[in-house]
C-alpha cells in the first residue's frame, strides 16, 4: 500500500499481515516510490529516508521505477546514523517488468534488481502486469507492437524458483483479474502471497476482493488516495465529501480514515 508521511506515525503502531508459505510479517501501510512524472534520485532518497524517520518499514519500488537504487541507498545511510539497526527492520516489494516477464529472464531481473538494492534478498517480488513485452524495452505505457502473450506457466516457475533459491521470501502479482490468478493457481506449488492493485474507498473491486480472500490471498492497494498528476488518475478520493464528513466527525484526516477502514477490512 502507498500511504502518505504522517508525523504520529510508529512502527509499533502499524498493523502486519503474515503472508503465506513463508511466514514474513509484511506492514499494512507501505511507502511507495513510483512517482508520475519521475523525480531525481537525490529526492526519492530523501523522501525514503524522511519516511523511515516517521516510522515507515515497508517500501515498494519496481524495476520500472527507478528508484530501486537510491532506495538501496537510503537503507545504507539509515544504518549508518542509526535510524533502523539493520536491513531485517524492513519490509521490501519490488516488481518483475513485462519486458522481462520470459521464463529465461525472471532470475536475471531478479538479480539485477538485487544489485541495484544492494540487497541480498527481497521480502516480496511480483509480477508488474500480466502480460510480457519484448525483452530489453524498459518504458510505459507499452507500445502496441511491443506486447507478447505471457506464458504464465515458464514465467511462474521462475518466479518460484526464485523463492526456492532465497532470493525472495515471498512472491505475487500485481494487477491480476480474478481469471488470471485462477490460472496461475491451476499450476502453482507456491501460491502468490499478493495481489496489488489499484483500490480505493471510490474503486472497491469486490469480486476480486472476495476471490483473494478465498484463495488465501492478500490484496493489496496503490494509489490508494487516488492517482492525482498521472496519466490515469484523478483527485476524486480525496475530495470525496462522505469521507470528507467521516473524518470532520473523527477528528482525522481522509487518509487516516481510508486507511483504517482498509486494515479493518482484512483484518476482520
Amino acid at each position: 500500500m502507498d500511504g502518505c508521511l504522517e508525523a504520529s506515525l510508529s512502527p509499533l503502531s502499524i498493523p502486519e499481515y503474515v503472508l503465506g508459505c513463508s511466514g514474513r510479517r509484511m506492514p499494512l501501510l507501505g511507502f511507495g516510490t513510483a512517482a508520475s512524472p519521475p523525480v531525481g534520485s537525490q529526492l526519492t532518497k530523501t523522501a525514503i529516508l524522511q519516511a523511515i524517520e516517521l516510522g515507515y518499514r515497508h517500501f515498494d519500488t519496481a524495476s520500472l521505477y527507478g528508484t530501486e537504487q537510491p532506495l538501496g541507498e537510503a537503507i545504507l545511510e539509515a544504518i549508518a546514523v542509526g535510524l533502523i539497526k539493520s536491513r531485517d527492520e524492513l519490509f521490501i516489494t519490488s516488481k518483475l517488468w513485462c519486458s522481462d516477464a520470459h521464463g529465461e529472464l525472471v532470475l536475471p531481473a531478479l538479480q539485477r534488481s538485487l544489485k541495484n538494492l544492494r540487497l541480498e534478498h527481497l521480502d516480496l517480488y511480483l509480477i508488474h502486469w500480466p502480460v510480457s513485452s519484448k525483452p530489453g524495452i524498459y518504458e510505459f505505457p507499452i507500445k502496441r507492437e511491443d506486447f507478447l502473450a505471457m506464458d504464465f506457466k515458464a514465467v511462474w516457475k521462475a518466479m518460484e524458483d526464485c523463492q526456492r533459491l532465497g532470493l525472495t521470501k515471498s512472491i505475487g502479482v500485481s494487477n491480476f483479474s480474478c481469471k488470471k490468478l485462477g490460472d496461475i493457481l491451476a499450476f502453482a506449488k507456491i501460491p502468490p502471497a499478493v495481489n496489488q492493485v489499484e483500490l480505493n474507498p471510490l474503486w472497491q473491486q469486490k469480486k476480486l476482493r472476495e476471490f483473494c480472500k478465498a484463495n488465501g490471498i492478500l490484496l493489496t492497494a496503490y494509489a490508494p488516495l487516488g492517482a492525482q498528476g498521472t496519466i490515469w488518475g484523478s483527485n476524486r478520493v480525496l475530495e470525496c465529501e462522505l469521507l470528507k464528513e467521516i473524518a470532520k466527525q473523527k477528528g482525522k484526516t481522509v487518509a487516516q480514515v481510508h486507511f483504517a477502514l482498509f486494515v479493518s477490512s482484512i483484518l476482520l
